[in-house]
């Protein structure tokens, strides 16, 4: 009848006057205060060390309304207020691929989950587009080149950091001495009053966008089918927009799936710029992956304790019993290493 050991409260590792509301890692406990705080400060110190993304440049955020996109987003809002201390410079914007028919939705379920995403994207302010995953099938083919490098003042690759940021300063001296407000988002892309109901896809195009899949004759395919389909979209939305960098939600555990993913489908040699902070194959898009730092465990706690929103969608779609991809693999693997070795 005595207690176990382990269930005595612990004391915070950093401030160590509070109690530990959580355990990260073996031996590093944090009360709440403090597991907020290191959590934010690791996305800002990704930004900030890399250096990539410029004050006043449009950046897309790729949301699919899951843990880490969603803390993605809570990030970038909480760093853009006037109240942050290292505020966020640039200007965001959401993008969501909605994926119903290959995951074998109903259109009333697919209804449902796009009024969902809808309302989670209208409440952050910032505008946002929804594109339907059968818009990939009238994508140019212009779209496989990578596009050209975006040139600046210094040289082909555009300006450097401290250019972009002296710019920067400036331009809001020049707004302050007119009058005018920082430069935020522009009225072409802010969504005007509630926009209207989101309308499906004709019949017609989701039933050749299920042909296609179903011509892949297993579910790996299928699953580099559709992240194929969904970069190509968000990939061709950012350069139709005008965003020059796109951030995505990948995990530290999502990016050790991928690695090892790759590495079993033979794509060791772009490993580099598959599981990287950044993307540059696109040429004048850049892929930035601000939460790799961030393992499943550390974002699923965040999420909980500040009520940050999310939709769940269902897995890819199987039609029979088969043998499960090797992304499903590789996942339940990492994962199940995760739970009973966390040391490794």
């Amino acid at each position: 009848d005595r207690p176990c050991p382990r269930s005595h409260p612990r004391t915070c590792m950093k401030c160590g006057q509070g109690t530990a509301a959580l355990v990260i890692r073996v031996g590093d406990p944090f009360c709440r205060p403090c597991f907020r705080e290191y959590f934010v400060h690791k996305f800002r110190a990704m930004l900030g060390k890399n250096r990539v993304i410029f004050p006043g440049e449009k950046v897309l955020l790729a949301v699919s309304g899951g843990p880490a996109s969603s803390a993605m987003i809570r990030q970038v809002q909480e760093g853009l207020s006037r109240e942050a201390a290292k505020r966020l410079r640039f200007v965001p914007g959401l993008v969501y691929v909605e994926e119903g028919a290959v995951r074998r939705q109903s259109p009333e379920q697919r209804e449902q989950t796009l009024a969902q995403m809808e309302t989670l994207l209208q409440a952050t302010g910032f505008p946002y587009y929804l594109i339907h995953l059968e818009e990939a099938l009238e994508l140019p083919p212009s779209i496989l080149q990578p596009g050209p490098e975006r040139s600046g003042p210094s040289g082909r690759s555009g300006p450097s950091y401290k250019e972009a940021v002296d710019s920067f300063i400036q331009q809001q001296r020049q707004d302050g001495d007119s009058g005018t407000s920082v430069p935020g988002h522009s009225s072409q892309d802010t969504p005007a009053g509630p926009p209207a109901t989101p309308r499906l896809p004709d019949a017609a195009q989701t039933q050749e966008l299920l042909r296609g899949f179903e011509a892949a004759g297993t579910a790996t395919a299928r699953e580099e089918l559709l992240q194929m389909l969904r970069t190509h979209l968000i990939v061709q939305t950012a350069r139709a927009r005008g965003y020059a960098k796109v951030m995505t939600g990948e995990s530290l555990t999502r990016v050790a799936v991928k690695l090892l993913t790759n590495l079993s489908l033979g794509r060791g040699a772009f490993l580099a710029v598959d599981t990287g902070f950044t993307d540059q194959r696109h040429g004048d898009v850049m892929v930035v992956r601000p939460m790799r730092d961030y393992t499943a465990k550390e974002i699923a706690f965040y999420n909980h304790f500040f009520s940050v929103p999310t939709v769940v969608v269902p897995p890819l779609f199987t039609k029979r019993r088969e043998k499960p991809s090797i992304h499903q693999l590789v996942e339940r693997f990492l994962v199940g290493l995760q739970e009973e070795f966390p040391s490794t």
